[in-house]
């Protein structure tokens, strides 16, 4: 199965931890260890093949809808719908609709609980991008363990939807803000409803 770039260094560092238990443990259990920790990192970022829809606004990640909401942006009613990851999930990022990345905008934060209030204020990478029938943008979001977010993206790359544009390493949170004029009336999902990245519909559009 296909991995996400990067995982190797974190596997190798699992692999090391593990070893370094060897004075308590005794050589063969460290080496047993050391390779299920770099297995279960390798899983973690495991990256499959996804079918997309031929239309609609596909879900960014894997996981479960814990925010749907309309917010004020830039003067326009906006329909935010985000996503938590759990340490189960895939966490490789992706499109929900085509068009071209306008800017890709890392901003300083926290690592609280990614489903929780405050992690409004935490750690995260805005993936701004452009259509001719409306802007939206995709927030990848740290979580309380998760310390790196990887875009895969750079202004002026054209997408598709369903197409991969990151990942998150250890979790948390990806959003939506779907683009003006989409209300919650479009909205397919709900709070609790279990989602695909690239392949569950989250809005008619």
């Amino acid at each position: 199965m296909r991995i996400a770039p990067g995982a190797g260094r974190y596997a190798v560092a699992a692999t090391l931890a593990g070893l370094a238990t060897a004075r308590r443990l005794g050589r063969r259990a460290a080496v047993a260890l050391g390779l299920l920790l770099a297995g279960a990192v390798l899983a973690f970022h495991r990256d499959p093949e996804r079918t997309p829809p031929d239309s609609g606004a596909v879900a960014p990640a894997d996981g479960v809808v814990s925010v749907v909401r309309t917010e004020e942006h830039d003067g326009d009613a906006r329909v935010r719908v985000g996503i938590y990851m759990n340490a189960a999930n895939v966490h490789v990022n992706r499109a929900p609709l085509a068009g071209r990345v306008e800017a890709v905008e890392h901003i300083a934060g926290g690592h609280r609980l990614a489903f929780s209030k405050e992690s409004e204020h935490n750690e995260r990478v805005h993936v701004d991008m452009a259509r001719e029938t409306g802007d939206y943008r995709v927030t990848l979001i740290a979580g309380a363990f998760a310390r790196r977010i990887h875009p895969y993206v750079e202004a002026g790359q054209e997408l598709e939807r369903g197409d991969r544009i990151g990942h998150i390493s250890f979790g948390s949170r990806a959003d939506v803000l779907l683009p003006a004029g989409v209300t919650e009336a479009d909205v397919l999902v709900e709070e609790g409803k279990a989602t695909r990245a690239g392949e569950t519909r989250i809005a008619d559009i």
